[in-house]
């Protein structure tokens, strides 16, 4: 079973962190990973930085800009990742775009995830026709699991065919809006984690956008199996530094 799949059978909410990969240094990649795993995060997001990314506020855009100039490529990646499984245990998800994949080459880029121990992928911006038609007969050989991104704005009808095709949780965007922090969730989200929430879905929901602290935390996961959060933690370690992750670890769960 995909370490995904095992780690959603735990009896918790679980909290998942997004940071950027070679951000803030080079070779910080393998460092905050161990580091988030050891301070008790459930699975982590490793963001292949993109020059063009779509659904990124301003926080992780100035980190992918800054992980880019640092020379964080595709290839460095996977050279950095390449011993990560002899250390770390919980679910590894790459999220990126489409574009440094489809150069990579779809196939060769699932093989190399499958080699590396990666679990699954979040590209925002692979439409889910054209990965059901063309790219998930390649996923499911590399044992890779996809995630697929819904908004308050997509239709019942859409969910349900992205929850017939998922096969580990679905990434439930919590507002038309770009990756950000913020204070609080308003009554017009909550009332979209609690419709989602009575749709039954076959897949798990963990909630994005929007997460910052422990309030967020406990509001998005009172409907939903976990949490992800981005900004407010490349923020974080933008201002603190990558040596006191445990603090705001701790800050989120206690």
């Amino acid at each position: 079973m995909n370490r995904i799949n095992q780690k959603l059978q735990e009896d918790k909410k679980l909290l998942s962190i997004y940071f950027t990969a070679g951000y803030p240094g080079i070779n910080d990649t393998v460092s905050i990973i161990q580091d988030l795993e050891k301070n008790g995060v459930d699975m982590i997001e490793i963001g292949l930085p993109f020059s063009d990314p779509l659904a990124d506020g301003p926080t992780i855009q100035a980190s992918s800009t800054q992980a880019l100039k640092n020379g964080m490529t595709t290839e460095v990646l996977f050279d950095q990742l390449k011993d990560i499984r002899k250390s770390v245990n919980i679910p590894l998800i790459i999220m990126g775009y489409f574009n440094p994949m489809f150069q990579y080459g779809v196939e060769a880029f699932c093989k190399k995830c499958q080699e590396i121990g990666i679990d699954g992928l979040i590209i925002p911006d692979l439409p889910v026709d054209v990965y059901h038609e063309k790219y998930q007969t390649v996923f499911e050989k590399y044992g890779l699991t996809n995630v697929f991104l819904i908004t308050p704005q997509t239709s019942d009808e859409r969910i349900r065919y992205i929850d017939s095709i998922s096969n580990g949780f679905i990434y439930m965007v919590s507002s038309a809006s770009t990756t950000g922090a913020k204070v609080g969730f308003g009554n017009q989200q909550t009332q979209y984690f609690e419709r989602i929430a009575k749709m039954n879905l076959d897949n798990p929901q963990i909630v994005g956008f929007g997460i910052s602290n422990n309030q967020t935390f406990t509001q998005a996961t009172q409907y939903a199996k976990g949490a992800i959060i981005g900004s407010a933690f490349v923020k974080y370690v933008t201002n603190e530094s990558i040596d006191s992750i445990d603090k705001f670890v701790k800050s989120i769960l206690n």
